[in-house]
């Protein structure tokens, strides 16, 4: 299967800001829906934001007005922006991409499914 590659997780404090990244193969992701989930210890996981081709993009109700995602089309890039960060978005987060969308919706952070691809995971971890 093909695996998409995050990275840019790290250890901060509560207020400080990280950027994730995340290399999107383009074949077959090139002009599909991309996204963002996290899984905290013991909590199911969470969608926490997504983008489709022409920069339409939406959040999770947690991290809105706090997080912002993007994505570079010519590079292949999945990027988020993680301003105001607070012990609760402690959690390993995932990029993620459809090759069965051309653009998001919101099922997209509730419901992935089957023709999603994920990454290995990258660790934030937020302290106070």
């Amino acid at each position: 299967q093909v695996q998409l590659v995050e990275s840019g997780g790290d250890s901060v404090q509560a207020g400080g800001s990280l950027r994730l990244s995340c290399i999107v193969p383009a074949d077959p992701f090139k002009n599909r829906c991309w996204g963002w989930f996290r899984r905290a210890p013991g909590k199911e996981r969470e969608g926490v934001a997504h983008i489709s081709l022409d920069g339409t993009s939406a959040y999770g109700d947690s991290v809105k007005g706090r997080f912002n995602i993007s994505r570079d089309n010519v590079k292949s890039i999945l990027f988020l922006q993680m301003n105001s960060l607070k012990p609760e978005d402690t959690a390993t987060y995932y990029c993620a991409a459809d090759r069965a969308r051309y653009y998001c919706t919101t099922v997209f952070l509730t419901s992935p499914g089957a023709t999603t691809s994920w990454g290995q995971g990258t660790q934030v971890t937020v302290s106070s």
